[in-house]
């Protein structure tokens, strides 16, 4: 089969940075699905781990953390797919990626595609998707809409609304919560998709945030994501947030005093959308669970897809692009592939 991967790890602007490679097409078994990958999109974990990941001497590593795809095998202890389906899914860290013509996946980690998208579309949405929907409900544990939903009136600052996680995020709160959904954005074509995305108000990163957050009159901030660049806003994150607020963050900030969150009683919580796959967890099959019940929300029409830049088939050439757009730090939404 056809993939993609590298052999070492470094910068992207090495013509080997990513490559062509002839694989075996693998086997599934025990509860793996072996998908026939449609569409693809890239995240900054592939960039990461690209950079940083130096595979064994004389092997390739293949990338790629979301997919679309249709289900070709099913191992002889899956039950909740069977050859024929189209699925979406974003994988396992500690396993091949999505930049490839076959790949295995469990089954636990896979959700139905929405019916109502093309594949390039729905690919910019299962990574993200995860990584936002764990956050808003289960680290921040934000209740969902509707009556005795919450003590009260509440802001939630998503910092870095405009980039893949924040796409959905702000989605999701603006739609299944009670939440005031302030975004930060700082160019007019940001601003201009955090608030088609139904963002309530935008405030500017670069400038001081409290201000900007008392000039809106909005509730008290119970509810922080930060998405990107948390060690340059942390003590200005710690300012604003209301006492016995939540704080959830993503990214692989320097290192910030938590001992800030103390006066307040403010918590912490990481994400990491490949916890559940990586340590096996009980509740692993949560995520099938969330993608079943996202891909319902975008047929419904609730939530939209995030792609905005499609950048043709998946090649090592077009890859390379892709990589370089979300390096460049400018990347809006989702950048999708597909086809080999």
């Amino acid at each position: 089969m056809k993939a993609i991967g590298y052999f070492q790890s470094g910068g992207i602007d090495r013509p080997d940075s990513l490559v062509e490679l002839e694989l075996p097409r693998p086997v599934a078994r025990g509860r793996d699905l072996l998908v026939e990958v449609q569409a693809v999109s890239v995240n900054p974990v592939d960039t990461k781990v690209r950079r940083g990941a130096q595979p064994p001497a004389g092997e390739a590593r293949v990338l790629g953390f979301d997919a679309v795809g249709v289900v070709r095998e099913v191992g002889e202890a899956a039950g909740l797919f069977k050859p024929g389906d189209a699925v979406w899914y974003a994988g396992a860290i500690d396993r091949p990626g999505s930049n490839a013509q076959f790949q295995l996946v469990d089954e636990r980690i896979v959700g139905h595609a929405p019916r109502s998208l093309p594949a390039a579309d729905a690919a910019a949405l299962p990574l993200t998707g995860i990584t936002a929907w764990e956050l808003l409900f289960d680290r921040l544990q934000v209740p969902r809409k509707g009556p005795g939903a919450g003590a009260g009136p509440a802001t939630l600052v998503v910092v870095g609304a405009a980039g893949g996680v924040g796409s959905v995020l702000v989605q999701l709160a603006r739609q299944l919560t009670d939440l005031v959904v302030v975004g930060t954005a700082s160019r007019p074509e940001t601003v201009a998709w955090a608030t088609g995305l139904g963002a309530h108000h935008t405030i500017d990163h670069r400038q001081p945030l409290q201000a900007q957050l008392e000039a809106l009159g909005v509730p008290p901030v119970r509810y922080v994501a930060s998405l990107t660049q948390t060690d340059r806003h942390f003590v200005q994150i710690a300012e604003l947030m209301a006492p016995q607020g939540r704080f959830a963050l993503i990214d692989d900030p320097e290192p910030i005093d938590v001992r800030l969150l103390k006066r307040k009683s403010i918590s912490l919580h990481w994400e990491l959308m490949f916890t559940r796959s990586l340590f096996h967890t009980a509740d692993l099959a949560a995520q099938h669970a969330l993608l079943e019940e996202l891909a319902q929300l975008v047929d419904a029409g609730v939530i939209r897809s995030t792609a905005r830049e499609h950048y043709g088939r998946i090649s090592a050439g077009n890859l390379r692009r892709a990589h370089a757009h979300q390096e460049s730090g400018t990347a809006i939404g989702k950048t999708v592939l597909e086809g080999f």
